[in-house]
């Protein structure tokens, strides 16, 4: 009777546990957290390789409108408002592979990233070239 009762506990708390982490990885549920000022945390490179920042000059500013977005970095000022570096991009959203893509193309070039995580405070971006941006939702900086 015990081993029964081992058996229907561990089955019971592995599907429990399936349901809870799909629903919660699930990419349509991220493009919720990318709208606002991000900073760059670090990077890990596709050699292992870290870089931490310890002091972001520049911002990201992703704004999402359905399937569509705007991302410009910005910098911070003392106010607490921002002025844009004049470097601005859009990009469309599209679920491919289980995965959130940005797909974006300029007069430049064109190219994807993808949306590793996004909690509210916490966005996980790799590039196509492998580097994996960790960032955190931008504080202002109290003097």
């Amino acid at each position: 009777m015990n081993q029964r009762l081992n058996t229907y506990f561990l089955y019971s708390t592995l599907i429990i546990s399936i349901f809870t982490s799909c629903s919660k990885n699930n990419p349509k549920n991220y493009t919720q957290y990318l709208n606002g000022y991000w900073e760059i945390k670090k990077v890990i490179m596709p050699n292992g390789n870290e870089k931490e920042y310890k002091f972001n000059q520049n911002i990201d500013f992703f704004q999402i409108n359905d399937t569509s977005g705007i991302r410009k970095k910005v910098r911070p000022k003392f106010d607490g408002s921002f002025t844009t570096t004049g470097t601005s991009e859009t990009f469309t959203l599209r679920i491919k592979n289980d995965s959130l893509r940005l797909y974006y193309k300029t007069s430049f070039a064109t190219w994807v990233e993808t949306v590793i995580s996004a909690e509210e405070n916490e966005i996980v971006i790799k590039n196509e070239t492998g580097n994996v941006y960790f960032y955190q939702r931008y504080q202002k900086i109290e003097l």
